[in-house]
């Protein structure tokens, strides 16, 4: 399954590649959670990085500074890489908040997917009525079909003081009748809904 042009994802997918063998970093973004779901793989590249390896970056990308949203940037033609550092970026939770939650997917360090779901419903905030929260909406609900530990979720709203996102997560599954683009019909989606809703606290 595809969203961007299978073109465009084979060569993010390679850049990722490649720069994994050369420095560390955790993934999230898009591609974090292709990795835990299998479907819709990602054209942009979302990493979180120490100093360390931002220099490294620098001396082999062209890197630029986006001083309003607090990260660097870098584009490989069509492949746009948002590099976010601790104690400075916020790509939806603090970096330095994500380290303390992490785990490990085909060689790449993700954090879990609960955070993921966090992280995803605060972009989906952001920009919902663009082509990428459409995007970020239908990454939520591929996170939503996995066997999250939503007393987990809950307690990270809870201590990060977000817990509004309990109900906007209620108001988008309540609002969503279908996504075809992960074949999710209007039957599995009442499934689904019901597993999940069943969590609210």
């Amino acid at each position: 399954m595809n969203f961007y042009q299978e073109i465009i994802t084979q060569k993010s997918w390679r850049i990722l590649q490649k720069i994994k063998n050369e420095f560390d970093f955790i993934l999230i973004g898009g591609w974090a959670v292709w990795l835990y779901t299998r479907t819709l793989k990602s054209k942009d590249i979302d990493l979180i990085v120490d100093y360390g390896a931002l220099e490294f970056l620098k001396k082999n990308f062209e890197i630029t500074k986006n001083e309003r949203l607090k990260k660097y940037e870098a584009r490989v033609e069509e492949v746009e890489v948002d590099i976010y550092l601790p104690f400075y970026s916020n790509p939806g939770l603090p970096p330095e908040f994500i380290q303390k939650y992490l785990t490990t997917q085909e060689g790449f360090r993700v954090p879990r997917p609960e955070i993921l779901l966090i992280l995803k419903q605060n972009v989906y905030e952001q920009r919902k009525l663009s082509v990428k929260g459409q995007k970020d909406k239908i990454d939520i609900f591929s996170l939503l079909t996995l066997n999250l530990d939503f007393s987990f979720y809950h307690k990270i709203l809870k201590e990060i003081g977000q817990e509004e996102r309990k109900s906007q997560l209620e108001n988008l599954l309540k609002n969503t009748t279908r996504i075809k683009e992960l074949n999710l019909t209007n039957h599995q989606m009442a499934k689904l809904k019901k597993r999940v809703l069943r969590f609210r606290v």
